[in-house]
């Protein structure tokens, strides 16, 4: 694992990340309340849509499904041919479905998002980073049975090591560079739908543009 958490190689690539997707699912749902849920659907479905957009692997999982329910329709419709990896195991590290699937990839720099972040993000979190990763997690896209829950959560994957980030800035990471022209167009298609204000901002933006071509 980089003992670093400053300088270039300490910023996320869309070339050296894997992202794992952990228990979306309406019975995590029922019980979020340290954030809105409507909230933690739109971030994570942002967070696909740009792992996606940039080519960034994506490992979904579930527990007990067949009483928790399914993937969420718009994460899962994200990856409409990817079958979850439907597990018993409160920690999804424990699983060797979850862990083979995540070193298949060959890349060192995992990122996690789940509900709740107290237990089903936690606790993949500490344990992999054992394993020799740069491990991060997607706060906003994650979500406790309170606020308290969550931010304890927090607290304890920093204090192992884990850095957390947000997914607005998460995928600002992957592109960093505006030159790089091939993934702007899965970038200003995220903002619009899942970006809010700036969302809303750059289709203006379009729009002014458009506008200047046409005159």
């Amino acid at each position: 694992m980089s003992t670093s958490k400053s300088g270039l190689n300490a910023l996320l690539t869309p070339q050296s990340s894997v992202l794992v997707l952990i228990d979306h699912q309406p019975f995590q749902f029922a019980n979020l309340h340290s954030h809105e849920p409507t909230m933690i659907v739109n971030n994570v479905v942002g967070l696909a849509k740009a792992a996606k957009g940039f080519n960034v692997p994506t490992i979904l999982t579930t527990v007990t499904e067949e009483r928790g329910g399914h993937l969420i329709k718009p994460v899962q419709d994200v990856f409409p041919d990817q079958r979850p990896i439907n597990r018993t195991t409160l920690n999804s590290w424990e699983d060797s479905r979850v862990v083979d699937a995540v070193k298949k990839t060959g890349r060192r720099q995992l990122i996690f998002a789940a509900l709740w972040t107290e237990i089903c993000l936690t606790y993949p979190v500490i344990h992999s980073l054992a394993d020799g990763y740069d491990v991060f997690f997607v706060t906003d896209a994650s979500g406790g049975t309170s606020r308290e829950a969550h931010d304890m959560g927090v607290q304890r994957m920093i204090q192992a090591g884990a850095v957390p980030l947000t997914w607005i800035a998460l995928m600002s990471e992957w592109q960093r560079d505006w030159a790089r022209l091939d993934t702007i167009p899965a970038v200003a298609e995220i903002s619009v739908a899942h970006a809010g204000g700036t969302g809303v901002a750059l289709q203006w933006e379009m729009q002014l543009l458009a506008a200047g071509k046409g005159s």
